[in-house]
C-alpha cells in the first residue's frame, strides 16, 4: 500500500479509538454526567473561552504587525475563527494555513502569509513543549515518567536549534539550494525564488519572538483553564496544579496526525493520567467532550455563519456589479 494512501486513512485510528472508549465507557454513563453539570462553572467558562480567543488571535496579530501586515485587530479576529474551523476538521490543526489565503486576499504576499503562520505554529508548539517540562518536573505526584520528560526536553531542543538556524536566511538559502536547483521545474522556478524573498522579509526579531512566546504559554494556561472549569462543572475536584502536569502532554499527543483534532489520542492520554490520581474515566472523557464542545464546536459554528455571511455577501456584490 502506498504511503500516500496510509495517509489517508491514518486519521480514522483516532476516530475509531474515540468511538471505542465512548462505547466501552458506556454512551449512557457518559449523558448522565452531562445531566449532573454545575452550569455555574460553564458560564464562567465560557468568558475565559472569549479571552482565549482574543489573545490567541492577539499571538499572530503582534507578528502580522511587525512584518508590516495591515490587518485590523476584528478582521484577524474574525479570520482566526475561521481557521480554527478548517483546524478543527484536520489533522494536526494543519487546516489553519487557510489564514495565509485570507491574508493574501488582503493584498498581504503569500510567503509572507506563510512565514506568518509557521512562526506562529512554532511559537505554539514550543510553548506546549515548555509547560510540559516545567509543570512535568513538579513532584506533587509522579504523573509523567522521566524518560517521557527528557524525551520531550530532546525534542524541544532540536526545534528550538533548528528554528533558530533556518530563521537567518542566508542559512536557509544555502541548505534549500540543492532542493533549488535539482526538483523546482524551470516555469516554478522565478515563483520559488519570489516566495522565499518574500518569507523572509521582515521577519519579527528574535527578543520580540520571546514576547511572543510568553503570550502562547498565557493562551494554553488559559485553554487549560476552561477545561478545568468543566471539570469542577462535573465534580471533578483535582488540584488546577494537576491539570497543567497532565494537559500539555494531552495537548502533544493530541498533535500526532493520526486522528481529527485529537479525537482518541487526547481521551485516552487524560484518562491514563488522571486515572492516577482516581478520578474516573467516563469524568474524564465527559470532561473532553464537553470542553470540546465549548472551545471548539461552538467557536466552529459561529465561523461557518461568518463564512455564510461572506459568501451572501459574495454573491450580492457580483450580481450588484454585473
Amino acid at each position: 500500500m502506498k504511503w500516500a494512501t496510509i495517509k489517508k486513512y491514518l486519521p480514522l485510528i483516532g476516530i475509531g479509538l474515540f468511538i471505542y472508549l465512548l462505547v466501552r465507557l458506556d454512551v449512557a454513563k457518559v449523558f448522565q454526567e452531562f445531566n449532573s453539570i454545575k452550569w455555574d462553572y460553564i458560564a464562567i467558562s465560557l468568558v475565559f473561552v472569549a479571552i482565549f480567543f482574543i489573545l490567541q488571535t492577539l499571538k499572530w496579530f503582534v507578528i502580522a504587525r511587525k512584518q508590516k501586515i495591515n490587518v485590523p485587530f476584528g478582521e484577524a479576529f474574525k479570520i482566526n475563527l475561521i481557521a480554527n474551523f478548517y483546524g478543527f476538521v484536520t489533522p494536526g490543526k494543519i487546516g489553519t494555513i487557510i489564514r495565509t489565503d485570507y491574508l493574501k486576499r488582503k493584498g498581504t504576499e503569500t510567503g509572507k502569509g506563510l512565514s506568518n503562520f509557521v512562526i506562529d505554529k512554532i511559537m505554539d508548539i514550543c510553548s506546549l513543549f515548555a509547560l510540559v517540562a516545567i509543570f512535568g518536573f513538579l513532584r506533587y505526584k509522579k504523573l509523567i515518567p522521566d524518560s517521557y520528560l527528557y524525551l520531550m526536553i530532546g525534542i524541544f531542543a532540536v526545534i528550538i536549534l533548528l528554528f533558530l538556524v533556518f530563521y537567518k536566511k542566508e542559512n536557509s538559502r544555502f541548505f534549500l539550494r540543492i532542493i533549488y536547483r535539482r526538483f523546482i521545474p524551470n516555469r516554478l522556478k522565478e515563483k520559488s525564488r519570489v516566495l522565499f524573498n518574500s518569507f523572509y522579509e521582515d521577519l519579527p526579531s528574535l527578543p520580540f519572538l520571546s514576547f511572543v512566546f510568553l503570550i502562547n504559554i498565557i493562551t494554553w494556561i488559559m485553554n487549560y483553564v476552561i477545561i478545568y472549569l468543566v471539570g469542577l462543572s462535573l465534580g471533578i475536584n483535582v488540584k488546577f496544579i494537576y491539570f497543567l502536569m497532565i494537559l500539555p502532554v494531552a495537548t502533544l499527543v493530541a498533535q500526532i496526525p493520526i486522528t481529527i483534532n485529537g479525537f482518541g489520542t487526547r481521551e485516552l492520554t487524560m484518562i491514563g493520567l488522571f486515572g492516577i490520581l482516581e478520578v474516573s474515566a467516563v469524568k474524564v472523557f465527559s470532561m473532553s467532550i464537553f470542553s470540546i464542545i465549548i472551545t471548539n464546536i461552538i467557536p466552529c459554528i459561529i465561523a461557518i455563519i461568518i463564512l455564510l455571511l461572506d459568501k451572501k455577501n459574495e454573491i450580492h456584490n457580483i450580481k450588484t456589479s454585473g
